[in-house]
């Protein structure tokens, strides 16, 4: 790559990036005072993390900048799967739209979900097609390749929606995923990719500010944007996985699976362990309550802001011997994954059964943790 394109691509990120942001910022104190007029709160209840009424619906300024500024941005590139990533995430925008004022239940939601996941796999063409060696496959026919889709768009929409908990959680982790693997796809030359993810990243960052830092202006993001964004990540994440296959190129990461795993460690794994303890609760896997990881977190006396920094930082840390690994076998990589997410997720739990803030043999401590009830 010469200079000139260099900077050239350098200059089209930064574009997406700011644009994205400035529209996002913009758009909040407006979407504020719509939400407030109709008098759409959160409001304060025994199970919210809400201690005063808080608009919701901060979703529609991520939803709108992102959706100008992609637009906007990869007009002219050769992307012609954009119009059917728009139509899906339209679709999520409003079933979330409609879920934080009506609260829909969780099969309408689902519905909805995989109608955008078949737009993404069978309009856009949107698929994984290789697992890499993971289990000695590599290559996957249509159909499996259809279902493993499916199920890993359901999964991430949901993780991402279980981490709107507290404030700045998912907003804050979405612009650490946008930007990790915005930066692999901007050394990788998959330029496109690189703009949509450092659009969302824009799109979040002003978000961000005003939900975790707002005190006139404060807002939550409400499933309108924790449902838009997990469609994003993963229309990324399985783009990451299908660049990857080519191992020849510039910057390919080995074990793409593994890697993009660890890479959203916290959203999966926590998932993974809460429906786990859901389950053998004799409840849903999507019935609320107080065990993931940031409620405890709450409970061991953190902050909001306190809990939301340590996850991410812990996150961002705990990507680095991922990729610096990444070479070591996806089955080695798996098992480093699993293990040392396992021992992380173990503290808090037994720091608060040490300190007895809450009895473990209790059927009902689920209910008894601050903070919302994701």
């Amino acid at each position: 790559m010469n200079n000139h394109l260099l900077m050239s691509d350098i200059l089209h990120i930064l574009i997406s990036f700011i644009l994205a942001l400035g529209i996002s910022l913009y758009a909040v104190p407006s979407v504020i005072r719509i939400v407030t007029a109709l008098k759409l709160f959160d409001k304060p209840n025994e199970r919210s993390s809400a201690i005063s009424p808080v608009p919701t619906l901060g979703g529609i300024a991520i939803f709108i900048s992102f959706i100008f500024s992609s637009t906007v941005l990869l007009k002219g590139h050769d992307t012609p799967e954009l119009v059917y990533i728009h139509t899906a995430l339209m679709i999520m925008f409003f079933i979330g739209f409609k879920d934080d004022i009506l609260e829909l239940p969780p099969w309408k939601k689902l519905v909805a979900e995989l109608i955008s996941a078949a737009l993404i796999i069978f309009m856009a063409d949107i698929r994984f097609t290789n697992l890499h060696g993971f289990l000695g496959i590599k290559q996957i026919n249509f159909l499996s390749s259809v279902l493993l889709t499916a199920f890993v768009i359901i999964v991430f929409i949901n993780s991402i929606n279980l981490m709107d908990g507290i404030d700045g959680l998912a907003s804050g982790l979405t612009i650490l995923f946008s930007v990790i693997f915005g930066g692999w796809f901007f050394l990788s030359g998959h330029l496109e990719y690189a703009i949509l993810s450092f659009t969302l990243t824009g799109a979040t960052v002003g978000f961000f500010r005003y939900n975790v830092y707002g005190t006139k202006n404060k807002i939550f993001m409400g499933d309108t944007g924790s449902l838009v964004i997990g469609t994003i990540i993963a229309v990324i994440a399985i783009k990451f996985n299908e660049f990857n296959i080519d191992q020849n190129q510039s910057y390919a990461i080995a074990s793409a699976p593994a890697v993009s795993f660890g890479i959203l460690i916290y959203p999966l794994a926590d998932t993974i362990r809460v429906f786990i303890i859901r389950i053998s609760q004799k409840r849903s896997p999507f019935s609320p309550d107080k065990n993931h990881l940031h409620h405890r977190l709450l409970l061991l006396g953190f902050t909001h802001k306190k809990a939301t920094y340590t996850i991410i930082v812990v996150n961002g840390a705990f990507i680095i011997p991922v990729l610096f690994l990444h070479h070591i076998g996806i089955g080695w990589l798996m098992v480093f994954i699993l293990f040392s997410a396992g021992v992380l997720f173990m503290i808090p739990g037994l720091s608060i059964q040490k300190r007895k803030l809450i009895d473990a043999n209790d059927p009902n401590q689920h209910l008894l943790l601050p903070g919302n009830d994701k």
